[in-house]
């Protein structure tokens, strides 16, 4: 199984995926929504190993784990061996490994070197033996105990998701307290972010990370809380123990070369853009707020991928979320029941009101559509920026005639017969 599938549950407690059966169909929006935010913070697999190649990646640090492109002489991906392990335990068949070279021992070792003084009692740790050499552990410097979550990884430096590893999120989607990138003179990029654990912030525990990745294709990546376990633990202090500026000087240590020389390099993506394709499709995107303007009503943000597409519109009374989803060549029979009568051109419409499954007093208005051509165009607004957060309003910003109009207009088409 692809390493990538392998984070599919901890993608999904963000509201990851997008399948074209009617329930998440009609649910997709804040799903995907939720995926680009997912895409940007360290996710968890098997409980408390951090998970790397989240979607793609790229950068480095110059005098760090760089010192220029040339001193990392990246082994070619080793043939499988029988009987090769990954970090559950079964035959790795995600993605090769590398040879081992660097045990799960050594990486204890350097973590421990590269952090504060204090006591570090490790769990969940792997070396170079699978694809993911990673650590977890408690550290404690006697001011409270916190998690720290570390791991290396390779991802595909040229593809379609490389940039979103290292671009803060949108704060009206994500709730974070700073967020920073800085590009590195080699081309690489570090962020590091000061966020939480929870989206609609239950509860007071912070997570802070720092993400490095080069343009070799290694990823890097630190994550920390101020709580002794990553959930529902409480909190054992106020901020977590290392500083911004520790945890990016973790993830730029040159300690960590020998291990990501060790593996492999990453598959290529599906996508990779050309020298004159945008590093993001936007076709929903672009789509969805050229409609939208004819209504005169602000955007405060946006953002999308193919045809996916979000824009925040604030008219003044309160934030409102707006998202698009566009499948093509989707079969009529998947459609949901109880639409209204076939419009003229004999698109189907369903319309949808409901409470929303997250945010006090949080509503969903879903206008659901299936052109004859196959393309099916989901519109979907709140009366709230923030989904896991409450209303910011009593109705979204768009009334239902206005969405009708949106999900059914001729723009969707492109140069589809």
């Amino acid at each position: 199984m692809p390493f990538e599938d392998e984070l599919g549950e901890a993608l999904r407690r963000a509201g990851d995926g997008f399948t074209t059966d009617r329930h998440a169909l009609v649910e997709a929006g804040e799903r995907r929504g939720r995926r680009l935010v997912a895409r940007r913070r360290a996710a968890v697999i098997g409980g408390s190993v951090l998970s790397l190649a989240l979607i793609g990646a790229a950068g480095a640090y110059t005098g760090g784990l760089l010192d220029g492109p040339e001193r990392l002489d990246v082994a070619a991906p080793p043939t499988p061996q029988a009987g090769q392990s990954g970090k559950n335990g079964g035959p790795d068949a995600r993605k090769p490994s590398g040879t081992g070279a660097v045990s799960g021992t050594q990486m204890v070792a350097i973590l421990k070197e590269l952090l504060p003084p204090g006591d570090f009692s490790p769990d969940n740790v792997s070396g170079t033996e699978t694809s993911t050499p990673s650590v977890g552990g408690v550290y404690d410097d006697g001011k409270g105990k916190s998690t720290i979550l570390f791991g290396l990884g390779r991802v595909d430096p040229d593809g379609f998701n490389t940039r979103q590893l290292t671009e803060c999120g949108d704060k009206n989607l994500q709730e974070y307290d700073d967020c920073t990138v800085e590009q590195l003179p080699d081309g690489s990029k570090v962020l590091v972010e000061q966020g939480y654990e929870y989206s609609d912030r239950r509860a007071n525990t912070k997570v802070w990370r720092a993400t490095l990745v080069t343009p070799q294709g290694f990823h890097v990546q630190a994550s920390e809380n101020n709580s002794p376990a990553e959930k529902g633990a409480g909190t054992s202090r106020t901020n977590p123990p290392l500083t911004p500026a520790q945890l990016k000087a973790v993830v730029t240590s040159d300690k960590w070369r020998p291990a990501l020389n060790d593996l492999p390099a990453a598959d290529e993506e599906g996508f990779r853009p050309g020298p004159s394709t945008p590093l993001r499709d936007k076709e929903g995107l672009e789509a969805l707020e050229g409609l939208v303007a004819k209504y005169g009503i602000p955007v405060a943000s946006k953002g999308g991928e193919h045809g996916y597409g979000y824009v925040v519109l604030d008219d003044g009374k309160g934030t409102s979320l707006v998202q698009v989803n566009v499948v093509e060549d989707h079969g009529a029979a998947d459609f949901p029941d109880g639409h209204e009568a076939p419009l003229a051109d004999g698109t189907r419409v369903k319309v949808t009101q409901r409470p929303a499954e997250k945010g006090k007093g949080v509503v969903e208005w879903t206008v659901d559509t299936l052109r004859k051509n196959g393309l099916r165009v989901t519109l979907t607004a709140y009366n709230t920026a923030n989904i896991s957060g409450g209303a910011t309003r009593k109705a979204p910003a768009l009334t239902l005639e206005q969405m009708k109009e949106l999900a059914t207009a001729p723009a969707w088409n492109r140069d589809r017969n």
